[in-house]
């Protein structure tokens, strides 16, 4: 054993220590360098018939692309929320009943349609159908489902129909 002022150092423990950073210190070089090969072989793939130039001049492309592709994105969503102002004001909802008015035809050519916005705004059209007397058409006005007539029956049903939908 090895004295070193006062000190007792064990020579053969000193070695294996370096031993084990020596080999520490190999494995992460083996690791840095098989890293760095498959880094270097992705960059000449990236590489590989370009130069600086040809590199720059893809990238803007790139970007212009971009550039082009957000305009068309800001053209269609300006499009899409007037096809969303469009669709408060058409008539998505409908109900309609068939009847016999007069009890004299022996089938149903009346009925009453009902036409309704998103907002339950519209009209329902109450068109009666006689052999006699001929046709009657009716319209009424609906606003947030309400109709401040008189309805019959059918005109009910049918606007009962197209404010559940």
């Amino acid at each position: 054993m090895f004295q070193f002022k006062d000190y007792d150092i064990n020579i053969d423990m000193v070695v294996v220590i370096i031993a084990a950073c020596l080999l520490s210190l190999i494995i992460l070089l083996i690791v840095f360098v098989i890293k760095q090969n498959k880094l270097k072989k992705r960059y000449f793939a990236f590489m590989k018939g370009k130069d600086g130039a040809s590199l720059e001049k893809a990238f803007v492309n790139k970007f212009e692309n971009m550039d082009k592709i957000i305009s068309v994105l800001e053209k269609m969503n300006h499009r899409l929320n007037d096809i969303d102002g469009s669709l408060l004001k058409t008539y998505s909802k409908m109900g309609i009943v068939k009847y016999d008015a007069f009890k004299e035809v022996g089938g149903t050519l009346s009925f009453v349609l009902a036409l309704l916005t998103k907002e339950n705004n519209g009209f329902l059209i109450n068109s009666m159908h006689s052999n006699r007397e001929g046709c009657f058409t009716f319209i009424k006005e609906v606003k947030a489902g309400e109709v401040f007539v008189a309805l019959s029956d059918e005109e009910n049903q049918a606007l009962q129909e197209a404010v559940n939908k």
